[in-house]
């Protein structure tokens, strides 16, 4: 089969490898069907993850039909039209019957990125990230291997199209856990520091919510104003504006800053010259710009909600103000399979369109020039969709949408 392979920082080449072979007797094997780039695999891509070998294929957001079934597969059978969630769940054990499906204890045979984790199994083995997380193959390929089948592939209609459906994979239960995590609710005003795709699915989420206010902050301007323009939300460009937290506390009633803040940026936020120093010498993990920000624009008793991937030590954490403030915080992986009914549903209703945020639409043959355009942000790139079985796709696909609409 054909699959996107990685040989090193910023290195990814389309090539054939053996097809994947059913391991387990709850194993499925996939035809992709649609795969896209995720925001965090462009932190591997750029060789900030550990234990990424050469040969890795990437790709943790992807769906196709079911080609072959291990013979303990009862949920799906040959011909099923599903999407995968990216989180591998096992269904039984004790997080998984809490529906907390992130940390199910038994399908991650790695470390997990936890420093300080003593005796406490890792958490869910992901599609395609690094042997930190069970070193599965990923999606990005004509072929997967789809482990704990009877828990994981959620079937969707022949009625939506692949790219309607897509993101159920991975970046829209994300947005919703973020917005769900923030307590956002009709009338709320949220601040979303970053307008990648996690962050324009929150916005979206936050609308269909009924969020009143909602501020966004980035530094690509283009992203910005496609948020402005379809989401209705309030655009601040830190390479404009020093700081956004003073900007957003400004324009709050009393000036005691918004209910709830989502981070979507995560460990690679732009952050000052000494954590950028600081992390390039591994004496630190993640940039804490956006953190800081966060807790000094959300109000007293507000919630602090990070989607956003985050490991290692903190350059510049503010626990003392967290504490004055006296916030909550709410993070961590996505308990992707608890939301997928729910979410199906609103996106056949037409209440959200995740496929909106999509720019570019490549065959596989072209994930290396797709990886690239995504991490340099060339040609207004939002997000980044590949398709197996052919290279004739248009490189960029630029949709209108339709500008929001404030309710009166």
């Amino acid at each position: 089969m054909r699959a996107m392979t990685y040989h090193g920082a910023h290195d990814v080449r389309v090539e054939t490898v053996p097809d994947p072979k059913l391991e387990a007797a709850d194993d499925i094997i996939l035809r992709v069907t649609a795969t896209a780039i995720c925001g965090s695999d462009l932190h591997l891509y750029r060789g900030k993850i550990p234990t990424v070998e050469h040969g890795d294929i990437f790709g943790h957001e992807f769906m196709g039909i079911v080609e072959e079934t291990g013979p303990a597969v009862t949920a799906v059978q040959r011909g099923d039209r599903v999407v995968i969630p990216f989180v591998i769940a096992c269904g039984d054990c004790f997080f998984c019957q809490q529906e907390l499906y992130a940390a199910c204890e038994t399908t991650n045979e790695g470390p997990g990125a936890a420093l300080n984790k003593k005796m406490i199994p890792p958490p869910a083995a992901l599609f395609g990230y690094s042997r930190m997380y069970g070193g599965i193959p990923g999606g990005q390929a004509e072929l997967v291997r789809v482990p704990k089948a009877n828990t994981g592939p959620f079937k969707v209609p022949g009625t939506l199209s692949d790219e309607k459906v897509l993101f159920l994979s991975d970046i829209l239960p994300t947005a919703w856990q973020a917005v769900i995590n923030a307590g956002v609710k009709q009338g709320s005003s949220l601040a979303i520091y970053g307008a990648g795709p996690v962050g324009l699915l929150t916005a979206a989420c936050a609308r269909m919510l009924g969020a009143e206010l909602i501020f966004m902050v980035d530094h690509h301007q283009y992203r910005l104003d496609y948020a402005q323009r379809t989401y209705g939300v309030i655009p601040i460009n830190f390479d404009e504006d020093d700081d956004p937290a003073d900007t957003i506390t400004s324009q709050t009633p009393g000036h005691r800053g918004v209910d709830a803040v989502v981070d979507a940026v995560g460990l690679e936020a732009k952050g000052s010259t000494t954590e950028t120093v600081m992390a390039t010498l591994k004496l630190e993990g993640s940039s804490g710009k956006a953190l800081r920000q966060c807790i000094a624009a959300v109000r007293r008793g507000g919630v602090v909600s990070v989607p956003g991937v985050y490991a290692g030590f903190i350059h510049g954490f503010m626990f003392g103000d967290a504490f004055d403030k006296g916030l909550t915080f709410k993070m961590g992986q996505t308990h992707v399979q608890r939301f997928l009914p729910e979410l199906l549903g609103y996106i056949e209703t037409g209440k959200l369109q995740p496929e909106a945020i999509i720019t570019h639409r490549l065959s596989l043959e072209q994930a290396a020039e797709g990886y690239k355009i995504f991490n340099k942000k060339q040609e207004e790139c939002r997000k980044v969709i590949l398709t197996p079985g052919g290279s004739d796709v248009p490189l960029a696909q630029l949709d209108e949408t339709t500008p929001f609409a404030p309710a009166t």
